[in-house]
């Protein structure tokens, strides 16, 4: 009876896998290669629901990045049938500094505030996954590396989401990351961190994402549609 309550998942799954969010790329406003628009144009027509455009920010470049994808995004919601999201992803910002600028970045009018987590192919510090989980201007933690259960536990109860990640490097510690947010309850998203075209999610990435980084096939759903219109929901943002 397991069985075919997995193969029913399964199959509830792949007739809805056309729906894709990503709330994870870059554009050439940061060390990305597309420009805002062609970003969004190109997942449009790959089939994207919603994308969130999050490019590299410390406090010196905040303004100049948001202000920019504000504008971008506003147009590409407006013309296209897509969810166009303006964020950030705050990014070897001092710990101590990272709710100061998630609150400055909102009120700029980002939408989708991610901080750059404990990845284990870069040189993060230690206490950011920490830091970005208690802020309250926090939206998503991306590539939480070797995240640690207290900090998950927090994650779940603060409603922060962690990423599983379809970037080469970041990805090494998917698996670590979906057993602790099991255990502890804690919401998960997967996303592309893209930075060029050939980085967009399909629907082959997002399954092998899903399934080699352990969540079992009857959360899948959960991880990939529901978890992102929830977050969707907690930004207050529609279509234009």
């Amino acid at each position: 009876s397991q069985c075919i309550a997995a193969e029913c998942c399964i199959a509830v799954y792949s007739a809805l896998e056309f729906l894709m969010y990503d709330f994870h790329s870059h554009t050439f406003l940061s060390d990305g290669v597309l420009s805002p628009i062609e970003l969004i144009r190109r997942a449009y027509v790959r089939g994207y629901e919603a994308i969130g455009v999050t490019d590299h920010v410390g406090i010196g470049n905040l303004e100049l990045v948001v202000k920019t994808l504000v504008k971008e995004c506003e147009l590409a919601s407006y013309r296209w049938d897509i969810l166009a999201v303006p964020g950030v992803d705050i990014t070897h910002v001092p710990k101590e500094d990272i709710d100061l600028v998630a609150v400055t970045a909102k009120k700029l009018g980002a939408k989708l505030v991610i901080v750059h987590g404990q990845t284990v192919v870069e040189p993060v510090e230690q206490g950011t996954n920490h830091a970005a989980i208690k802020s309250p201007n926090v939206d998503v933690l991306a590539h939480p590396g070797l995240i640690e259960r207290d900090d998950a536990k927090l994650a779940a109860e603060n409603g922060v989401f962690l990423e599983i990640s379809a970037r080469k490097g970041h990805s090494l510690a998917n698996g670590h990351v979906v057993k602790i947010a099991l255990e502890m309850g804690a919401r998960m998203l997967i996303d592309s961190d893209a930075h060029t075209p050939d980085d967009l999610l399909t629907q082959e990435i997002i399954s092998n994402v899903a399934r080699g980084s352990g969540i079992p096939d009857d959360l899948i759903y959960t991880v990939t549609h529901q978890n992102p219109l929830t977050l969707i929901g907690r930004l207050g943002i529609t279509r234009a």
